[in-house]
């Protein structure tokens, strides 16, 4: 299957955009970029190297795994080319992948009209959707073209906790300030706004433990149909086999042993 990752023109979060990309080339599967005006993106250089974060260093930064990953990814000839935002064809693509980041060069990518329509096509054509941490925000503000709906509306979604938000702004915030507030408004506030009922939404496990590639059922990732969304970097190994879990049901494979 060929899956689109859309992505900022800077600041996405690594973990969370090379661990599902690797899964889905390992699978088999084709995975094309889209940036905003169809320049490579550049992750989050912050989350690389752990510049800034303090005592906090060894939870805020990727881990020795993922950064390798990224750099891989980052070097891809799929990586180097990608579309631009304006080329976006839903018809073209088969899945859509929406990943995170925090830093304020996500706006180019979260503000997208192109990518909440994309968004939209895929969810009402009941494609294979999946967005974790911020990623959620392009889904819950991608509308339904004729009730002029969230597509989340009537759908279950988990997503960057309020809790997990203010508690890493809470940590840095006094010499990083807003750097984890790319909204005021935070992202579990904004989706849940989209949502037909409060109860929609699904906080998951409380998690402490860090991620690692031999722990893919460690964290937390909720499906609903033809959408699974996970709340943030933590998650993101789960949220990748869950993902290619249900692509392997659209194509009508034997589940993974687990």
């Amino acid at each position: 299957m060929k899956i689109v990752f859309p992505l900022p023109t800077e600041g996405f979060e690594p973990t969370e955009s090379a661990v599902p990309w690797r899964a889905l080339l390992d699978a088999g599967h084709e995975v094309v970029f889209a940036t905003p005006d169809a320049t490579p993106a550049r992750p989050d250089d912050r989350v690389l190297t752990g510049r800034g974060f303090g005592p906090w260093r060894p939870f805020l930064r990727a881990t020795a795994h993922a950064r390798g990953l990224c750099a891989e990814m980052v070097e891809s000839e799929a990586f180097r080319r990608p579309l631009p935002f304006s080329a976006l064809d839903p018809d073209a693509f088969d899945g859509l992948v929406l990943t995170g980041g925090h830093a304020p060069g996500m706006r180019t990518y979260l503000d997208a009209e192109p990518v909440h329509r994309l968004t939209a096509a895929h969810m009402l054509a009941d494609k294979p959707v999946g967005a974790i941490c911020h990623g959620v925000l392009a889904v819950a503000r991608a509308r339904h073209p004729e009730t002029g709906q969230s597509v989340l509306h009537g759908r279950r979604t988990t997503s960057l906790l309020r809790a997990q938000e203010l508690t890493a702004w809470g940590l840095t915030g006094l010499w990083l300030g807003s750097y984890y507030r790319t909204y005021a408004k935070t992202v579990q506030a904004e989706v849940l706004e989209a949502l037909g009922s409060p109860a929609d939404f699904v906080k998951g496990p409380f998690l402490i433990a860090r991620e690692a590639p031999h722990k893919d059922t460690h964290g937390f990732a909720l499906r609903d149909g033809n959408y699974v969304s996970a709340r943030f970097y933590v998650d993101t190994y789960r949220f990748a086999r869950e993902y290619l879990a249900l692509l392997a049901e659209r194509a009508g494979e034997p589940p993974s042993p687990t």
